[in-house]
């Protein structure tokens, strides 16, 4: 879908109606801007996701690195939010916004001409994750007003002149996990800072927190503070809460030493300078080194094929030595004993039981002496004229031996 919104914003985008607005942002403060159809002079929507947006860098294919733009399907809405650094202070950028209307497909235009301001940056930080919230919560006014009077009103009354939204981030975005439940918020990280110094209050609230900072989450902990943030509808992980400051007088720093704080300024913006001088720049195509594959293939096919050869070489002498024994084995001279095995005659009336040797090769060829090698063919029938009834051969006659005094057989 995004390919086929970039083909039909490439087609129309010259007979598209171009609209224009002037936005201003301030360095270090967090800054918002909602996208939506009556932008485009879109009053009205037909089905659902009717309008999509692109936004980027006029004559660039993104937007600048401090910028991001997120659709809410939520709100049916497109949302920039970021913070301006340092850098860009006094400086002006252009924003193309292409929208494109699905029922039709008809492309519009919206050329932001944003200015960055320039703007000391606050010192002092106060860093807190909200986890009944998503992002796009907090681009409503209404919501931040409620949480900036909780500083300003009761936790950091000083910070009631200068306290604002520096950062804002989906806690998705900044590393953490979706929720198991989809019902479940995936809550925001949200930054506000002042010049102030910070009231004792705070101070009291960060060493409460303080032994909590060594665990990943802790929604289950209660602080002292914990009913002023619920009664607005805020839900804090109190282990990423946090303070960060500096310890000298800030109303002095910004009231009263402004030369210190353009010394710091200029710091910044040489130390940013150095930065881009030190950045890698890359080097032309012709002076990319050639990869050779064939040296590659060489060195992974040789020694694999060598250790190859010799296993081979190792395995066929051992084969051939167990050859050879097995031979010496076989070749003994076999046993001169003669098998005899024991044949029957079947001519009528003359039972005669002889024994035959398997060398004499007249036992091949006569057909009773094959027979017997049968056992049934090894017995004799008796002559009672009762068919089926067999008997063992006969045993050889006895020869009886003398015995001596003692019983032996001499």
């Amino acid at each position: 879908m995004h390919l086929l919104f970039v083909f039909v914003s490439c087609l129309a985008f010259a007979s598209c109606s171009v609209f224009n607005l002037h936005l201003q942002a301030n360095v270090g403060e967090l800054f918002t801007f909602k996208i939506e159809p009556q932008l485009f002079n879109w009053t009205h929507q037909v089905i659902s996701e009717q309008f999509r947006y692109r936004p980027s860098l006029q004559h660039y294919p993104d937007l600048p690195t401090w910028m991001r733009y997120m659709y809410s399907h939520e709100y049916h809405a497109g949302f920039l939010y970021g913070t301006p650094p340092i850098s860009t202070a006094g400086k002006s950028l252009n924003l193309d916004v292409i929208a494109l209307n699905r029922q039709n497909y008809e492309t519009r235009q919206l050329v932001i001409s944003m200015f960055v301001a320039h703007k000391f940056i606050t010192p002092n930080v106060v860093q807190m994750k909200i986890d009944n919230l998503n992002w796009v919560h907090l681009m409503d006014p209404g919501r931040v007003e409620n949480l900036r009077n909780i500083f300003r009103k009761d936790l950091w009354p000083d910070s009631k002149d200068d306290l604002s939204v520096i950062f804002m981030e989906s806690a998705i975005n900044m590393g953490g996990r979706l929720p198991l439940r989809p019902q479940q918020r995936e809550g925001v990280i949200v930054h506000v800072g002042s010049f102030a110094q910070f009231s004792p209050r705070l101070k009291e609230l960060q060493e409460e927190v303080r032994p909590l900072y060594k665990l990943p989450s802790c929604t289950y902990k209660r602080t002292s503070v914990q009913k002023i943030f619920e009664n607005v509808g805020f839900k804090l992980d109190w282990c990423a809460f946090k303070m960060i400051g500096i310890e000298s007088p800030t109303e002095v720093l910004y009231h009263n030493n402004h030369g210190r704080v353009k010394e710091q300024l200029k710091e910044h913006r040489q130390q940013q300078l150095q930065r881009e001088q030190e950045r890698w720049l890359g080097i032309p195509r012709e002076d990319v080194p050639m990869r050779n594959y064939i040296d590659e293939f060489a060195f992974a096919f040789a020694i694999p094929g060598m250790i190859f050869a010799v296993l081979v070489g190792i395995l066929s002498a051992v084969l051939c030595f167990q050859h050879q024994k097995f031979s010496v084995h076989i070749d003994y001279p076999m046993s001169s004993t003669v098998q005899m095995v024991q044949c029957s005659d079947t001519k009528p009336m003359q039972p005669v039981t002889t024994l035959k040797s398997l060398k004499d090769p007249n036992f091949l060829l006569d057909n009773t002496s094959m027979r017997s090698q049968s056992p049934n063919n090894s017995l004799y029938q008796l002559e009672s004229g009762a068919t089926g009834i067999y008997a063992r051969p006969k045993p050889p006659p006895y020869k009886g031996g003398t015995l001596g005094r003692n019983g032996v057989d001499i």
